[in-house]
C-alpha cells in the first residue's frame, strides 16, 4: 500500500513544476533547425521514448498488466492524449499571436480549473467532496490559483507591450486568433488530467503487480503516445510544406559538423525536462491520498506558473519593466503563494479527517 504523505506530495509536484518551468531553455541553443524539426525531435523523447522506457523499468510484469487491463480504458486514454496534443500545438501557435503571458494565463488558468473540477463532476463526487474536512480551503485554493495566474498574465501583457514599444514593431499580434487558440489549448490541455483519471484502472492493476508508487508510469504509455501522434503528424505536415525534413539528419554544408549532434542533444534535454514533470506528477499524485487527489492537477499547474515567474525574475527577464508591472507581478505571485497554502492546508485537514 502507498502511504499518503502531504509534504512528499507537494514536494514532488514542485519538482515536476520546476522541470517544466525550465523545459524550453535548451531551445535557445538550437541552431539551424526549423521549429517543426525541433518539435518532432523533442516530442519523440517526451511523449514516446521516455514513457515507454520508464514504464518498462518501473512496472513489474508489464506485459501481464497490458494483457489484463481494460482495453477500452487504454484506448480512451490514448485518444484523449491525441486531443491533448492538439491543445499543446494550439498553445504554441497562440503565443505567436498574443504572446507568451496571455497564452499562459488563459490556457493554464483554464486547464487548472477544468482539469481539477470536471473529473469529480463526471463521477458525481462533488457532494461527497464538499462534506469532507478542508474542502472549502481546497476549492478556494483552486479559485485563487486561477486568479493568480490571470494576474501574472496581466503583468506579462504589460511586459510584452513594453518590449514591443521599445522594438518598434507589432509582429503578428491578433487578439481574436490568439484568444481562440488559447481557449482551445486550455480546454484540451485539461484533457490530460482527465485522461489520467480514465487510465486509473490500468494504474491500479499495475499497483497490484507490484508497481507501487510507480504505478502511474503505465498510464503515460497511452496518454503521452497519443500526444506524440498529434505532434508527429503536425510536424511532418509542416516539414513537407517547408521542405525541412532533411534537417533532421543533416544541415547545410556551411553549418559546423557538430551542430546536428548538439541540436539532437538539446532536443533530448528538452524532452527529458518536459517528461520530468509527468514523472514527478505521478509521484506527487499518489502521495496526496484518496481524499483530495483530484486537486493534484491544480497544485501542479499553480506551482508551474509560480516557479516560472520566480525564475524569470531571478534571471532578470523582467529588466526594464515599469514599477506598475513589477507591482502587478508581485500581487500575482502573492496570490499564487496563498493558493498553494490553501490547497496544502485543505489537503492536510482532509488527511487528518
Amino acid at each position: 500500500m502507498i502511504t499518503p504523505s502531504l509534504p512528499l506530495g507537494i514536494g514532488f509536484h514542485a519538482a515536476g513544476a520546476f522541470l517544466a518551468a525550465n523545459c524550453y531553455a535548451p531551445q535557445k541553443y538550437v541552431k539551424g533547425w526549423a521549429w517543426e524539426i525541433f518539435w518532432m525531435a523533442q516530442a519523440g523523447w517526451c511523449w514516446l521514448l521516455w514513457p515507454l522506457i520508464l514504464a518498462f523499468l518501473t512496472v513489474p510484469h508489464l506485459s501481464r498488466v497490458l494483457a489484463e487491463a481494460p482495453h477500452d480504458r487504454m484506448l480512451f486514454a490514448f485518444l484523449m492524449g491525441v486531443a491533448y496534443g492538439v491543445g499543446g500545438t494550439a498553445f504554441n501557435i497562440s503565443i505567436r499571436y498574443i504572446g507568451f503571458a496571455l497564452t499562459y494565463s488563459i490556457a493554464v488558468g483554464l486547464s487548472s480549473v477544468l482539469g481539477t473540477l470536471v473529473p469529480p463532476l463526471v463521477r458525481g463526487e462533488v457532494a461527497a467532496i464538499l462534506r469532507r474536512p478542508g474542502a472549502a480551503y481546497v476549492l478556494l485554493g483552486v479559485a485563487a490559483g486561477a486568479a493568480g495566474i490571470a494576474i501574472c498574465g496581466m503583468a506579462g501583457r504589460l511586459k510584452e507591450r513594453s518590449l514591443r514599444a521599445s522594438e518598434g514593431k507589432r509582429g503578428e499580434f491578433s487578439l481574436s486568433r490568439g484568444l481562440t487558440l488559447s481557449l482551445i489549448a486550455g480546454v484540451l490541455s485539461a484533457v490530460y488530467g482527465m485522461a489520467l483519471e480514465v487510465a486509473a484502472p490500468v494504474a491500479n492493476l499495475a499497483e497490484q503487480y507490484g508497481a507501487g508508487i510507480w504505478k502511474g508510469n503505465v498510464s503515460y504509455m497511452f496518454v503521452n503516445t497519443g500526444a506524440f501522434v498529434t505532434s508527429l503528424l503536425y510536424s511532418l505536415y509542416l516539414a513537407r510544406r517547408h521542405g525541412t525534413l532533411p534537417e533532421l539528419v543533416r544541415l547545410p554544408a556551411a553549418a559546423p559538423a557538430s551542430r546536428i549532434a548538439s541540436n539532437h542533444l538539446f532536443a533530448l534535454l528538452t524532452g527529458t525536462l518536459w517528461y520530468g514533470q509527468f514523472f514527478f506528477y505521478n509521484l506527487g499524485h499518489v502521495r496526496l491520498g484518496a481524499h483530495y487527489a483530484f486537486s493534484s492537477w491544480a497544485i501542479h499547474m499553480i506551482l508551474l506558473v509560480l516557479l516560472s515567474n520566480l525564475l524569470a525574475l531571478v534571471f532578470r527577464e523582467w529588466g526594464g519593466c515599469s514599477g506598475r508591472t513589477f507591482l502587478i507581478m508581485g500581487m500575482g505571485i502573492a496570490v499564487l503563494c496563498a493558493a498553494v497554502v490553501m490547497l496544502t492546508y485543505g489537503n492536510r485537514l482532509g488527511e487528518a479527517g
